[in-house]
């Protein structure tokens, strides 16, 4: 079981900045999933700034949220466990 998300910053790449609860920093690239279904939304800078966590993840106001477990395993690590 990955860690919650307890913190997220939105970036301009469409990347975003992410604190786990074990005190790890990471970074997701969203740009792979840009093109797809629900996801197509987020193309909308202004719409995917509006990124917030809920429930341990991320997500957006029109119920577009990645899976915790993705979220982790394909965060590159900036900084590692504290």
């Amino acid at each position: 079981m990955s860690p919650d998300i307890i913190k997220v910053i939105p970036r301009d790449d469409y990347t975003l900045e992410i604190t786990f609860a074990n005190g790890e920093v990471g970074i997701f690239d969203c740009t792979p999933y840009l093109n797809f279904g629900v996801f197509t939304e987020l193309q909308d800078l202004r719409y995917f700034k509006r990124v917030k966590v809920f429930n341990g993840t991320v997500a957006w106001l029109n119920e577009q949220d990645f899976c915790p477990d993705t979220v982790y395993e394909d965060s590159a690590k900036i900084i590692g466990i504290l």
